[in-house]
This record gives C-alpha cells, structure tokens and sequence, in this order.
C-alpha cells in the first residue's frame, strides 16, 4: 500500500483506492440513471401481461395504486366490468387483465437504485455512495498543486460547473 504522508498524500490514495472500488457501482448507476431520464418512454421496455385476483370492489384511485398504474383511467364501465386503456377489472370477482410495460428484470433493479428510500434495503449502498461521490469531489482539488497551470484551470471548470448546474436548476 502507498505511503501517506500528509493530506494531500492521504486524500490521493483514498480518490484512487475507493475510485478503484466505487468503479462497478459507477457504472450501475450511470446506465441505470440514464434509463431513468426515459422513463417516461417505452425505451427498452418490453409488454407484459398479467392475470391476477385482487381485492373487489375497487374504485378507479384504488385500483391504480393496487395494479401500480400511475393515472390509470376508467374509460368505460361495463355491468361490474371496469375497461382502462391496459385492460380490464371485474369488480365483483377482483379479476384484473392488464397489461404493463416494464423494463428487463436486471435494468428494472438497477433503476430501483435511484428511488431507493432510508426503510429499503439498498439504502446503506446508497448512502455510502453518495458520501463517497462527495469525498471525489472534496479530494480531487488535492490531485494537483495549486501552483500548477492543471489546478488554476480545474478551478475554472470547477465554478464554470457549478454555475451551469446552478442555472439548470433554476430554469
């Protein structure tokens, strides 16, 4: 292991080790956070059909929140049949026919990641990883000296970042 001599050497050593370990964690949650900025789309997702007995007698909010369809929509109202654009619900027998787009298994729990709250089990990842990219932040201004040309002008790019992220959350 590399010799630490003082803070600069300390937080050099820590970047490239945890960098090292961090490095497949990265990659789950650059592909997963992309998939999330279209989810929205139908990217990658695939139809799936479902046939299963639920509780009866939903109203049209409670089915949407059973069945997990955000803004689901009764269109027409057969006898006890309920009909929304996936499908259908029969409110005397709980038996629901629908259909749901959904991404593959592996990108489907990969995306979980990002909307993973401090009840689930992803949480300490999560947490870890966001102290963690915090620390890639705090100790990359000791990758250079601040004598150098490197660090004067990553600190160009560094407040040029910040302003950029500043205005995009503002618009």
């Amino acid at each position: 292991m590399d010799k630490i001599k003082d803070t600069r050497s300390f937080m050099r050593v820590t970047h490239r080790y945890l960098g090292y370990f961090l490095a497949g964690i990265m990659a789950v949650y650059a592909v997963s956070g992309v998939l999330l900025v279209y989810r929205d789309t139908d990217f990658l997702k695939k139809e799936k059909k479902y046939d299963k007995v639920i509780e009866k007698n939903l109203d049209e909010k409670a089915l949407g929140k059973e069945l997990k369809i955000k803004n689901l929509e009764v269109q027409k109202t057969e006898g006890t049949v309920l009909k929304f654009k996936q499908g259908t619900y029969d409110q005397a027998t709980g038996q629901a026919k629908y259909s749901k787009k959904e991404l593959p298994f592996v990108l489907d729990k990969m995306t979980k990641l990002h909307k993973s709250q401090s009840k689930d089990t992803l949480s300490p990842l999560n947490t870890f990883f966001g102290i963690s990219l915090f620390f890639f932040v705090i100790s990359s201004f000791w990758m250079f000296n601040p004598k150098t040309k490197a660090f004067k002008r990553g600190m160009i790019f560094t407040i040029a970042g910040l302003v950029v992220s500043i205005i995009l959350l503002l618009v």
